[in-house]
């Protein structure tokens, strides 16, 4: 399998995580589907919530953005799409939280992945699938379920 990832950094948010992590956190995602390429974009605020404006109208910035690539099968790119991050709101999250932020960036990666792999959580049903996916994931790199709070209290 081959993941081809270009990290564009366009955040002022100084302690972000390395490419190698994103790599890592991508190929846990990605290890079923194979080949494949991706942009992972670090916004700040500004960014992601033009966004979020313009693509989901929605007013605010966000944490994480996923743009699903739409090419003809004959083109031959194995490229899934561009995932765009709000770094000072993963940081923020991450302490609301009381989450690491390498926990939450890993989470927030692998869930725009799934995105751009069709996955949503719209529905219930979806929401349930999803969601102990990226449970799934994130335990196999070692991180705590994102969702542990919430299936208490369900």
């Amino acid at each position: 399998m081959k993941i081809d990832i270009a990290v564009q950094n366009a955040t002022s948010v100084a302690s972000v995580p390395s490419r190698q992590k994103f790599e890592r956190w991508a190929s846990a995602a990605l290890h079923e589907h194979g080949d494949a390429e991706l942009l992972i974009r670090l916004v700040d605020r500004r960014e992601s919530r033009q966004l979020n404006a313009q693509y989901c109208h929605k007013d605010k910035a966000t944490n994480v953005l996923s743009f699903a690539a739409d090419l003809p099968e004959e083109v031959g790119l194995q490229l899934l799409g561009d995932i765009i991050i709000c770094a000072p709101v993963v940081a923020e999250e991450a302490e609301v939280q009381h989450k690491t932020v390498e926990a939450h960036w890993a989470h927030l990666t692998i869930h725009g992945i799934l995105h751009l792999l069709g996955h949503d959580h719209q529905a219930e049903e979806e929401a349930i699938k999803m969601e102990s996916l990226e449970s799934r994931i994130l335990h196999s790199l070692g991180f705590p379920d994102p969702y542990f709070e919430k299936k208490i209290l369900d």
